[in-house]
């Protein structure tokens, strides 16, 4: 595994490489629509926790012990116009680290840069690669800045806009001004996304599928389907599509109060998968059941996700997110939140005269259905949770991370959470995390 100083110094590296082209770029006044892109991030993330009391730890509990993990991502974002109103994005990335606990023992993972990955050896790999196209339905016109995977120009507020490849789902889905990206925002994974939905993804987050988009004025209306992976967390999908696929459709609505704008997006999905049934598996084996032994092609899961932003100032905004999904199959791809809420707020730093800072602070409490909470009560074991019994209660995380500019593209993060009842346990925790993210893009 790479030492700290060692990502430290891979970091250095590419924000100097970055920061030369990027300065060159800034001095254009008013550029053309852009016929190409190229952007470029790196993100190393240093998190540990002390000890924490446990009365017990299973095969899959949040290790009680001292712990310090490292991770590292760096990403290429590549965009051009073949043709009028169509896009192609590649983005080669590579990514290795180790999550605290091999990624095990809690609902809303720390670390949402790797939260489903612990391998330390750094692996090259196509995150992303897919064809967007737009069609006008006239209406305003409004200018796109450019940025990742997003060619500056302008385009109509009434548009039709299909997105076909390889992408992640919260690409296009799910969003929220204040607590979306975990390279600069809240880095736990029950803040970064509706957390109930077990949305179609690999073992990075990536997946294979099809979207369509439609926007007039203020309200969007977008639906897809994605393939599932072969394996609960796999990295291999299931091409067998007829019992094997996740959908999703979601509307948003974009409004103004006071003159600050807000978005509300409410979301429901169904995805069908090879998955096991905890009732089943309860009735199979009461003592130790084993989840996997019961799965069948073709299980339905379901579910919706709301999430709502609001900016309440010029430098305060606010954001809720909540969701619930049935819970009778075993959580596939995500993360094994099955009910949850969360609000937090974000500021810049124009307080205190450091206007490109930012200070979060939010608050997330998750929950399991009757039927998961009854399985892993009886020593169940899921792909992130299993202490081999559970006094139950809800899992609930605090964070706060202040955000310092370290010039236009570099930010040093200090991120501290506090999560009680590790793995939806009283009998475990709470346990205080703490991190050091640095982050460069261009």
């Amino acid at each position: 595994m790479r030492t700290p100083r060692t990502l430290f110094r891979a970091l250095l590296v590419f924000t100097l490489v970055a920061t030369t082209p990027g300065l060159l770029w800034s001095q254009a006044s008013e550029p053309a629509p852009e016929a190409w892109s190229l952007h470029g991030q790196a993100t190393t993330v240093t998190q540990g926790h002390g000890a924490f009391g446990a009365a017990y730890s299973g095969e899959h509990s949040f290790e009680p012990r001292k712990e310090i993990r490292n991770s590292f991502t760096s990403t290429l974002f590549l965009g051009f116009r073949p043709w009028e109103g169509a896009e192609v994005y590649v983005d080669p990335e590579v990514s290795g680290g180790q999550g605290l606990s091999h990624v095990a023992g809690l609902g809303g993972a720390p670390n949402g840069e790797i939260s489903r990955v612990s391998s330390s050896e750094l692996k090259l790999a196509l995150a992303r690669v897919y064809l967007k196209q737009v069609f006008s339905l006239g209406g305003e016109i409004e200018a796109v800045a450019g940025d990742q995977n997003q060619l500056g120009g302008s385009r109509s507020r009434r548009r039709v806009t299909v997105t076909v490849g390889k992408l992640a789902l919260g690409d296009i889905f799910d969003a929220n001004a204040y607590t979306h990206d975990p390279r600069s925002q809240f880095l736990n994974l029950a803040l970064v996304d509706s957390s109930s939905w077990d949305y179609p993804a690999d073992t990075k987050g990536y997946s294979w599928g099809l979207a369509l988009e439609l926007n007039w004025d203020d309200w969007a209306l977008r639906a897809g389907s994605f393939l599932e992976p072969s394996e609960a967390n796999g990295p291999y999908f299931d091409h067998h599509v007829s019992h094997a696929h996740g959908e999703v459709v979601e509307v948003e609505h974009d409004h103004e109060i006071g003159g600050r704008v807000g978005h509300i997006r409410l979301l429901g999905f169904a995805n069908r998968a090879d998955m096991g049934s905890y009732q089943e598996s309860l009735q199979a084996a009461p003592v130790v059941p084993d989840v996997m032994a019961t799965r069948q092609p073709g299980r339905l899961k379901y579910g919706w996700g709301l999430s709502a932003d609001q900016a309440l100032t010029g430098e305060l905004g606010a954001f809720l997110r909540a969701g619930w999904n049935d819970g009778r199959t075993e959580t596939w791809a995500f993360t094994e939140i099955d009910r949850t809420i969360a609000l937090g707020l974000a500021l810049t730093g124009s307080g205190w005269s450091r206007p490109q800072d930012r200070v979060g602070v939010a608050l997330a409490a998750d929950g399991l259905s009757p039927e998961h909470r009854t399985y892993l009560a009886a020593g169940g074991l899921g792909f992130m949770l299993g202490d081999g019994r559970l006094n139950y209660g809800q899992e609930r995380i605090l964070e706060a991370y202040y955000a310092l500019a370290l010039g236009r593209f570099v930010t040093a993060s200090l991120d501290a959470q506090r999560i009680q009842y590790p793995g939806y346990n009283r009998d475990r925790g709470p346990v205080d995390i703490f991190a050091l993210r640095l982050h460069a893009q261009f």
